[in-house]
Formats: C-alpha cells, structure tokens, sequence
C-alpha cells in the first residue's frame, strides 16, 4: 500500500515550464489484480510509451519539471473524470480486463488511494509553484489492434479544447521542426482533456498537449529528438505569449 501515486522530476518553479504525463508508467501494485497477462504491461494499452525518458531529457534543463502519474492507466486512468466510466477500463483496444469490472464500493476504494491523491497535489503544486507554461505530455500507437486497417500516420498531435493560442504555435513550429503534425489527432482535446480542463484550462495556465507516436518515442533517437523539439517548441511560445521564463 507505499506505491507513490506520481513522481516529480527536477524542481519545480514559478514561472517556470511543468510537463505533466498523466500515463507515464506501467507499474501495477502488488495488490491489483488486473487478470491480464502481464505482457500486456509493455503495449500501450497500459501506458504511454516513452513519456518518461524523453520527460527526463527535457528536464536536464533547469527551467523544465515533470510531474508523472505513477502507476498504469489500467488500475486507473488519471486522464478520466472520475464518473467516467473509462477512468477504470473493462476493456482497451480489445483486451479484456476482467479486474477493472468492479462493484462501485471498491472503485471508490481505488479512486481513493489513486485518482484522488494524484490530482491533489497536483492542484497543490499549481498553486505554490504555478507555471507559465504546461507541457501535458502523451503518446499514442500507430495502428489499433482492434482496427489495424486505421493507421495513424502523424509523428506528432496536438491536443487542445477552449485556450488555442499555445496549440497554435506550437503546431507551426513542430511542423516547421520537419514532424507530421496532427491538429486535434489521433484524439480531439474537445472530448478527452480531463486533466488539462481540471489543472490548466479552470486556473488559467498556458499548455500544450502532445501526443508522440510510439514507434518514434519508443527507442533512444526518437526520444532524444522529441525532446530537443518540445523544449525548444516551449521556448518559443512562452517567447511569443511574452511569458516570463
């Protein structure tokens, strides 16, 4: 019962750049059982592959933190409204998962010890080290299981739902970085940006939403080049909003 709901990398600052990688790990506790064959852990069914390296890249700069969810996005999705019915997934892209289909006693149970703490202190270092700019950071797979005929062929999305300003230059210069660009895809942020409406949106913080795509993000140059863009991609529309960074 001692598995940390998140972790934070570097130090956070006010007036400084905060990514928040609301799936950024696969770690299941002990205690949940998902009854899903543990290869499942690695897919991205369970995680969004290579948030984190590329977080702790971007976080050798001083200038940049990381706030990261700590655990799978099967024991629950930190992304998800808690009456969602998808914050605890009987089903992702096909699989079956038999340990998500829960009475509503102990989904409140879970909701408790995961969901909850995560998203307070979040709310808590917001407003003692509000950022001038949030990086909410995601990657997605280039073909479904369940619909392979649907591939995906951008590197990068851009997710955003009421403040645009930030998304729009921020596709103007990934584009101009040489990425195939996806505004609003492979998921619009009009219907699934839980955590930036609560945390950025509702308290007026600039952000970014990004997706990286997973056959990139998932080996050391991919990673290595997705950080060098997306630190720089903040320097520049922190610049043209005339943050103070």
């Amino acid at each position: 019962m001692t598995d940390a709901p998140f972790e934070v990398l570097g130090t956070p600052k006010k007036g400084g750049f905060l990514i928040i990688g609301d799936h950024a790990s696969n770690h299941v506790p002990a205690d949940v059982d998902l009854g899903i064959d543990a290869a499942f852990l690695n897919a991205h069914i369970a995680w969004d592959i290579g948030v984190t390296p590329v977080a702790r890249l971007i976080t050798q700069d001083a200038r940049f933190a990381a706030y990261l969810g700590g655990y799978s996005r099967l024991v629950v999705d930190l992304n998800r409204d808690t009456h969602d019915a998808a914050v605890m997934p009987k089903q992702s892209d096909g699989v079956i998962i038999p340990g998500n289909i829960i009475s509503l006693k102990d989904k409140e149970t879970r909701l408790k010890r995961f969901h909850r703490p995560y998203h307070d202190f979040l709310q808590q270092l917001l407003s003692q080290h509000r950022p001038a700019l949030i990086l909410s950071l995601h990657s997605f797979t280039p073909a479904l299981e369940s619909t392979p005929q649907d591939a995906r062929p951008w590197e990068v999305g851009i997710l955003y739902n009421e403040q645009e300003t930030a998304s729009k230059l921020a596709i103007q210069f990934i584009e101009n970085a040489g990425y195939f660009v996806g505004d609003q895809l492979p998921y619009s942020g009009k219907l699934l940006n839980a955590t930036m409406n609560r945390h950025a949106e509702a308290n007026n913080i600039p952000y970014i939403g990004i997706e990286m795509r997973q056959d990139i993000s998932c080996h050391p140059d991919g990673q290595a080049r997705y950080a060098r863009t997306l630190a720089d991609m903040c320097h520049f529309v922190s610049e043209q909003l005339g943050l103070c960074i």
